[in-house]
């Protein structure tokens, strides 16, 4: 596949959490959580280059000690995403990668799934990585964001709660959204000038926003297992998947 496209890897993170506070200094293995998502972006094929987008300074000095290159923002953007839109404006690429650094068993076939489609259909905006629920426990977990799609693989709608309801349990999938977007930066810059919307306030999925004002989001499904650290116990979890990373 020909490559006319400048791709940019950004990985928002700050320090300030009401549920885990400077969860990305996490340390697995001698290493802080957010290395493993930046160490599987710099070695993912056709990426330009890889940003940490942080507002604390703790943060910045963790990811230049490893060698990483960080971007500062605000504290006062309301979502990841948000923060992204303020970092776009400090790099040059037409499409952005925007992963989460806790998901530290993201790979880099993964970050490629996820561009790729960007590559192949220039009206394609926006891409979310998906992958199938496979335990109750995922599926009734609030911190699980859950989403169905429609027959062209866009996503419907995203929700913290239980979906679709499996009345019947014929031929019965459920999905989650995995912490990892793709976006043209022409959509980036559209989604900064949107307000929040309803639904992405009750709900705390920022791209709800996207749906609400009509622009569709292609689910990208893997098969690849994925950890998104949000509690403790994430985190030892974690730390047992990563032993053996070398």
């Amino acid at each position: 596949m020909k490559q006319n496209h400048k791709i940019c890897v950004l990985i928002p993170a700050r320090y300030s959490s009401t549920r885990f506070e400077g969860k990305p200094l996490a340390e697995i293995h001698g290493k802080p959580l957010i290395y493993y998502a930046y160490e599987a972006a710099i070695h993912t094929p056709g990426i330009n280059a890889v940003y940490v987008a942080t507002e604390d300074d703790r943060i910045r000095r963790s990811v230049e000690m490893f060698g990483g290159k960080t971007i500062l923002t605000s504290n006062q953007h309301l979502t990841g995403t948000d923060r992204i839109v303020e970092a776009i404006q400090k790099i040059d690429s037409d499409i952005i990668v925007n992963v989460q650094g806790d998901e530290p068993l993201v790979t880099s076939s993964m970050i490629q799934e996820l561009y790729a489609p960007l590559l192949m259909n220039q009206n394609l905006k926006v891409t979310n990585l998906i992958s199938k629920i496979d335990t109750i426990a995922d599926f009734v977990d609030a911190n699980v964001v859950k989403c169905v799609l429609n027959q062209k693989k866009e996503i419907m709608c995203f929700t913290r709660s239980a979906i679709p309801y499996p009345k019947s349990r014929q031929a019965f999938i459920a999905y989650k959204q995995i912490g990892m977007y793709a976006f043209r930066r022409e959509a980036l810059v559209q989604f900064g000038k949107m307000e929040q919307t309803l639904l992405e306030k009750i709900e705390g999925v920022e791209m709800l926003r996207f749906l609400e004002n009509g622009i569709s989001i292609q689910a990208v499904e893997t098969e690849s297992k994925t950890i998104s650290v949000d509690t403790l116990s994430d985190l030892m979890e974690a730390r047992k998947a990563l032993q053996f990373h070398v």
